[in-house]
């Protein structure tokens, strides 16, 4: 036997909420995130871009903060909650990230569109007024091959109009 061949085929038991529901599983230790929501779960909107941890494609939301799902463990994942892109929607109704993204054609070829849009709702979530500053920050770490970022800036500044929240002038311009 090689090294570490009896290793990477260890069982471990996991727990955590996805998308508010609970999910249990026996995975192997070695598996990431992404792979676990796409191919244990078959939640295949989130994307695996680069696989690296450099595009953004893969992100989650986990306890409230984005995350690269590609370059985190499932195992370290139990006991947290995760909301994917197939949460975002409440029953039929797109949140209005979504609903803006489509008014303001800010999904091009759309691979990168799951991850930025759970960046931008990590953000939202924190800080529903955000200024132009605040979206570039939000989605430094993903990347849009067709260049839409003017489209998807817009169409963030229009869905925190949408959103509760204070001072809703707080906008920072288009």
């Amino acid at each position: 036997m090689a090294l570490g061949e009896n290793h990477s085929k260890e069982k471990k038991h996991i727990a955590l909420h996805v998308n508010g529901e609970k999910v249990e599983a026996d995975i192997e230790s070695r598996i990431t995130l992404a792979e676990f929501l796409r191919e244990e779960l078959r939640l295949t909107g989130t994307k695996v871009g680069c696989n690296r941890a450099e595009c953004g494609s893969c992100t989650v939301i986990l306890d409230g903060e984005p995350v690269y799902s590609c370059s985190t463990l499932a195992v370290e994942a139990a006991g947290t909650e995760i909301l994917t892109i197939e949460g975002l929607a409440n029953n039929a109704n797109l949140h209005p990230l979504q609903d803006a993204f489509i008014e303001h054609d800010a999904l091009q070829c759309g691979y990168c569109t799951p991850g930025m849009l759970m960046a931008l709702k990590a953000l939202l979530d924190k800080n529903p007024r955000p200024q132009e500053s605040d979206i570039r920050d939000a989605i430094d770490g993903n990347f849009c091959r067709c260049g839409s970022y003017s489209n998807i800036i817009n169409a963030t500044l229009d869905a925190s109009r949408e959103l509760p929240g204070k001072n809703r002038s707080n906008h920072g311009g288009k």
